[in-house]
């Protein structure tokens, strides 16, 4: 049977992830700009206060895990105001050190191990539509061990480092999203895995992606009546059960086009397509671009 958040992890190839020591004493304030890429952060020592732009302040504390899918604008500050630093995510990225805010001497009040997630993937926006704004994980030792191994590997660099990077980053970003079935995900793949009846046709589906699925089939999967299955299934997962089945084709279609390892043909079979024109047809619809023009724009993204 397959495994629908391994599969999502999977088509969102995370490449890397980074993470540096931040450490502040005293009345601190820092104030990032929006990013735009999942990042994340574990409180090892102490607490501090987050506010992310749009969200309410959230007391983060020795232990707790939070990950970011867009990480918009957002200060970081101790509990007592004072007047922020403006800083550049990007330029803190390219820096491997530990970063101190406020008092630079003595030891430090605050600890954390602060990074982010880049992927090479065909549909960017696949996680930021699975996750809340903000998750927030309270006391997960496995979250904890993993971010501390990411920063070991950011900060040694030692032989295989890349690769053992990738493979850190699909194991946070499971933790992250097993994390957020608890109730906090917004209507989508995490709230139906959530569900135990739902969660028997969403494995069916992505098990046979190219079967021709009815509602009925998928129902009696589920072990619910028609209409109760199809209710369900709209309200948790945020759209209809072939609705959904439509847009995950197009998101493993998308992702064979970029790997050119398999013709237009050999895709739509794939995807549970009679034939190449009438996958052509859908993914024209559905992407805006025939399959071959998708492929060679990205193409010619990689060139550039």
């Amino acid at each position: 049977m397959s495994d629908p958040l391994s599969d999502v992890v999977r088509l969102l190839h995370p490449g890397a992830a980074f993470a540096n020591i931040i450490s502040g004493k005293g009345n601190w304030a820092v104030r990032y700009s929006e990013y735009g890429l999942p990042g994340f952060c574990i409180m090892l020592e102490g607490s501090c206060l987050l506010k992310v732009d749009g969200q309410e302040p959230v007391t983060i504390s020795a232990g707790d895990f939070i990950l970011l899918p867009t990480t918009p604008a957002f200060t970081l500050s101790s509990f007592v105001p004072a007047p922020p630093v403006f800083l550049d995510p990007f330029n803190v990225a390219s820096e491997h050190r530990e970063l101190r805010y406020g008092d630079q001497e003595g030891p430090p009040e605050m600890r954390s191990l602060g990074g982010a997630f880049l992927f090479n993937c065909a549909d960017p926006d696949l996680l930021v539509s699975l996750l809340p704004t903000v998750v927030h994980v309270r006391g997960s030792a496995r979250l904890s061990q993993l971010v501390q191994m990411v920063g070991e590997e950011s900060a040694e660099q030692k032989p295989g480092s890349e690769f053992m990077l990738s493979r850190l980053a699909e194991l946070l970003l499971v933790e992250a999203m097993r994390s957020a079935t608890t109730g906090s995900a917004p209507p989508g793949l995490l709230q139906g895995l959530a569900d135990e009846r739902l969660a028997r046709a969403l494995k069916q589906m992505h098990a046979h992606i190219e079967h021709a699925w009815t509602i009925d089939e998928l129902a009696k999967a589920a072990a619910l009546s028609r209409s109760v299955f199809f209710a369900r299934f709209t309200r948790r997962v945020g759209m209809a059960p072939m609705e959904y089945l439509l847009a995950w084709r197009m998101k493993i279609a998308k992702d064979l086009l970029r790997d050119k390892e398999l013709s237009v043909a050999a895709i739509a079979e794939r995807t549970g397509y009679g034939s190449a024109s009438a996958f052509s047809v859908a993914f024209s619809r559905h992407v805006g671009l025939p399959p071959g023009r998708y492929a060679r724009s990205h193409l010619s993204e990689q060139k550039g």
